[in-house]
């Protein structure tokens, strides 16, 4: 858990950050977006004292930060930024072991956590722990920068715009890797976006900051359903919010009695999804299956009962 307790960093007598505090729960990803100076980068980089705060406590854990000198801190907390920021002299495995080494790990060990990493983000070790930064595609870059934030284990990854270098489809791959290994590892995540279609994807709660104040911070569905000041409308997009609370709910959150005719949707399918098949199919409802079992259907008056949301 990090505690963000009345957190304020003054530059030239004015306030990047203004009495922010929030709190990011163990195992979830926080995501921090809001226009350019609006604080966030300031705000996330004080977890890590990159940025030392003239104000206020930040707890890792119920432990203040400033406990332990900067650099060692740094040394449990990942961190993982736009570009990658690869050493273009050091081969994949060597840019992955850069922490672990620090810490003094054995030779083996540090080999057998690089072999694993790659393994998890679908780069085979044989093929690519002795590459060059250069030798590789962007998104293969990118992965290398995450799991060398990853590679000493830390309970806290801090990323700074990963994928905004990243073309479209790259980047929807990058944040869906990033998702199944959050999952797996449990990681606790601050992330900084400018992107709220990002941050609604990938946080559990969004943080939307604006000239150094958080505006809200609560999870993505209360986000689009009730924006709490003006521009976090804006940086919606009034005419995208009920397709990205679509993109959130799955039909197996809306599951209705009775039955549907045509081939079936699982479970996990998004309310999104779903609609743009009966539109494509030209039904009106889908049957749902789960684990191979019919277990209901979803109709399209319950999709957009559902993204209207409470009344």
């Amino acid at each position: 858990m990090i505690e963000i307790d009345a957190i304020t960093k003054i530059y030239d007598g004015t306030a990047a950050v203004d009495n922010v505090s929030l709190t990011v729960e163990t195992g979830e990803i926080t995501a921090i977006v809001g226009t350019s100076g609006s604080g966030k980068t300031t705000l996330m980089r004080m977890i890590n004292r990159l940025v030392e705060p003239t104000a206020g406590t930040i707890r890792i854990d119920g432990r203040d930060n400033r406990d332990l000198p900067a650099y060692e801190l740094r040394r449990g907390i990942g961190y993982a930024i736009q570009g990658h920021g690869l050493f273009p002299h050091r081969t994949v495995a060597e840019n992955i072991a850069t922490v672990p080494r620090l810490l003094g790990w054995e030779k083996k060990r540090i080999d057998s956590r690089v072999d694993a990493l790659l393994a998890l983000f679908h780069l085979d070790p044989g093929q690519y722990r002795h590459r060059m930064p250069h030798e590789l595609s962007g998104g293969q870059q990118q992965r290398i920068g995450v799991a060398r934030a990853l590679a000493a284990g830390p309970s806290v990854l801090l990323m700074d715009e990963p994928f905004g270098a990243l073309d479209p489809i790259i980047r929807r791959s990058a944040q869906e890797d990033l998702l199944a290994i959050q999952r797996e590892l449990c990681t606790t995540i601050v992330l900084v976006t400018h992107d709220m279609d990002e941050a609604i994807m990938l946080g559990s709660r969004i943080a939307v900051m604006s000239e150094g104040r958080v505006l809200q911070y609560a999870p993505p569905a209360e986000i689009i359903v009730r924006p709490a000041a003006d521009l976090v409308a804006q940086l919606l997009g009034s005419g995208e919010r009920v397709f990205r609370l679509m993109s959130l709910a799955t039909v197996g959150q809306c599951v209705e009695e009775g039955a549907a005719t045509g081939e079936a949707v699982d479970a996990s399918t998004s309310l999104k999804d779903a609609l743009a098949e009966m539109l494509w199919s030209g039904r009106d409802a889908l049957p749902i299956r789960q684990e191979g079992r019919a277990i209901g259907r979803i109709s399209r008056a319950a999709i957009f009962a559902h993204a209207a949301g409470p009344s």
